[in-house]
């Protein structure tokens, strides 16, 4: 237990101390030589304090001081007092940095710290996947030299963060990012990016939306209108054969309308997300093989081969009903739209660390001149043929609004008589590799 230090006491020892060295001095007739021998072993005990508490300080494991007595007792004390102090401060200030760290990497935006020399102080997930930056390997290189936008650049060095800008993402040209930039504390800079996409595209997908609907609904109302009006003729009996194309076409067409409308809401629903991609895990190898049980169910008609070749360790963080509706579209298209008896394979694997998924068919292929415009709403390369086979034209449009909202891109490579390949790729941020132990 610690005792107030007392500079009486401590005096009074060394008082005694001399006092003794004395009294054997005059006893002995040796006076000098007693004061001199008494001094040189003080001055020996104080220089194996010393050494004492530079190896407690330097070298020594323990935590607590050495024992001993008098003076020296009280400084050991002293500084265990404030190392033990500092200790708690630092555990302190420890626990503050890692709730501001947690909160950081809660926010919904990109956030990234700039020192006054413009180098990288700190960055959060979100930085890390909407920006591309890697932590803590991009710690203390310069954000200008990583975001290499012109419009970003000048915007940086210009100085004036009164207003934000919106450019394209550094990792995905298919993201409108909104920049801003905030000076705070020792000429430091707090770099927020968030995803704006939605709301710069939202007047074009409207009028987009209307056009498209309109087209698309035009076409089943008219053969529905058109037989009803003709139902309600003064003729009231047709033959049986026309009664059943009639009712064919009208259940043909009704159903067109019922799968552009689930397929529209589909869109709807994952544009509107706000879901975070980095917070959940798909177990992808499961996702894929209850598709693989739809999809033979929709086989049966064409009797394709389909193979899954499938990394059953491979997982990916996101949002598990978009995912499964991007890989389902891709997998049902090959179905669709290759020719009965055709090939298909189905892959899910990793590829220089990022996880990788693909769809390969040797069907009729696309021209190159339609491959750009695959995704867009509606569009279709044989009109007659896709509404033939029941197709909305939104399929790979659904596949690029999941994939843009988890960084990654579709990727086509097709050729006219050999077939065509679907693919894309997570990057590594968002790629789960589980262990032999958790398999």
């Amino acid at each position: 237990m610690y005792n107030p230090f007392s500079w009486l006491k401590t005096l009074g020892r060394l008082a005694l101390y001399f006092a003794v060295v004395c009294a054997l001095g005059q006893y002995f007739d040796l006076m000098m030589e007693a004061i001199t021998v008494g001094a040189l072993l003080l001055l020996l005990i104080h220089y194996w304090n010393l050494y004492r508490l530079n190896r407690w300080l330097w070298h020594s494991k323990k935590m607590t001081p050495p024992k001993t007595r008098g003076v020296w007792e009280h400084i050991y004390e002293g500084i265990y007092y404030l190392q033990r102090r500092n200790r708690n401060k630092r555990k302190e200030l420890g626990n503050l940095v890692k709730r501001f760290r947690e909160g950081a990497e809660a926010l919904p935006d990109a956030a990234v710290v700039v020192d006054a020399n413009a180098c990288i102080a700190w960055c959060n997930r979100l930085a890390r996947i909407e920006l591309g930056l890697s932590w803590p390997d991009d710690a203390g290189r310069r954000v200008d030299n990583l975001i290499r936008h012109p419009q970003f650049i000048e915007f940086f060095h210009q100085g004036k963060f009164n207003h934000p800008i919106e450019i394209t993402s550094p990792t995905n040209i298919e993201k409108i990012l909104e920049y801003r930039i905030m000076p705070y504390g020792d000429k430091h800079l707090l770099l927020v990016a968030r995803d704006v996409t939605r709301v710069t595209q939202l007047e074009e997908m409207r009028k987009d939306f209307v056009a498209n609907v309109s087209h698309e609904l035009r076409t089943p109302l008219t053969v529905l209108n058109g037989y009803l009006e003709m139902f309600n003729a003064d003729e009231a009996d047709y033959p049986k054969a026309f009664m059943h194309k009639a009712f064919a076409e009208m259940t043909a067409q009704s159903r067109r309308m019922q799968n552009l409308i689930e397929q529209l809401l589909i869109l709807s629903r994952i544009e509107a997300s706000a879901e975070r991609v980095y917070e959940k895990i798909v177990d992808v190898p499961q996702m894929l093989s209850a598709i693989d049980s739809e999809a033979a169910a929709l086989n049966r008609e064409k009797s394709h081969g389909i193979r899954f070749q499938v990394d059953k360790n491979l997982q990916v963080f996101g949002i598990e009903t978009e995912l499964r509706s991007a890989f389902s579209n891709l997998i049902f298209n090959a179905i669709h739209y290759t020719p009965a008896k055709g090939n298909i394979l189905v892959g899910w694997h990793l590829v220089d660390k990022r996880a990788e998924f693909f769809v390969q068919d040797d069907g009729e292929g696309i021209a190159e001149k339609h491959l750009a415009r695959l995704t867009e709403r509606f569009y279709r390369v044989d009109k007659a043929r896709s509404r033939k086979t029941g197709g909305s034209g939104l399929g790979l449009a659904i596949v690029k609004h999941v994939l843009t909202h988890h960084n990654s891109k579709l990727e086509i490579a097709s050729e006219v008589g050999k077939g065509s390949r679907f693919s894309f790729r997570f990057s590594n941020e968002l790629t789960v590799v589980k262990s032999d132990a958790t398999a």
